[in-house]
């Protein structure tokens, strides 16, 4: 795998300040740990190679259980995962897969049983954020692991 263009390169203006708009989701109401699982079911869910790697990555750094990661994908079926956890998880897939109509009512309504208003609306921009990077980064081929050591990633001593 080659990357194709070196977006922050080619736009350093646009990704610097997409860059400052994903790291601010970093301080909002929700908590980093489902931040991790929102970051690696919408990359799972997009299929791009480059997030899910850095992302369990990233995860694995702040303490995530390696089993908890790999049930990220069958989470549904799964019992590691809390109320909340599992309201994230479903908010990250009607959102990253937009169904026709729109997130269904009972989605929605399910959600709201764990998060107020203002950490939906923050959670909804974390799944923007990571939706977005997902795009640039499979448009243009990022390959998985090339940043682990500027981003400090190998210390998740994964490779």
């Amino acid at each position: 795998m080659t990357q194709r263009i070196d977006y922050r390169a080619q736009s350093p203006e646009l990704a610097n300040k997409f860059t400052e708009f994903a790291l601010l989701t970093h301080k909002s109401t929700i908590e980093r740990k489902i931040q991790d699982l929102v970051n690696v079911r919408a990359s799972q869910i997009n299929g791009c190679a480059f997030c899910v790697d850095m992302h369990v990555k990233e995860a694995t750094i702040r303490g995530e259980r390696p089993l908890r990661l790999h049930h990220v994908a069958i989470w549904r079926e799964s019992e590691l995962f809390e109320p909340r956890e599992r309201a994230a998880l479903a908010w990250t897939e009607a959102l990253t897969t937009l169904p026709p109509g729109g997130v269904p009512q009972e989605i929605y309504d399910r959600v709201r049983t764990q998060y107020s208003e203002k950490e939906l609306s923050d959670l909804t921009f974390c799944v923007m954020a990571i939706n977005a990077w997902n795009r640039v980064s499979i448009a243009f081929t990022s390959v998985p692991g090339s940043m682990d050591k500027a981003w400090g990633l190998d210390k998740a001593n994964l490779a």
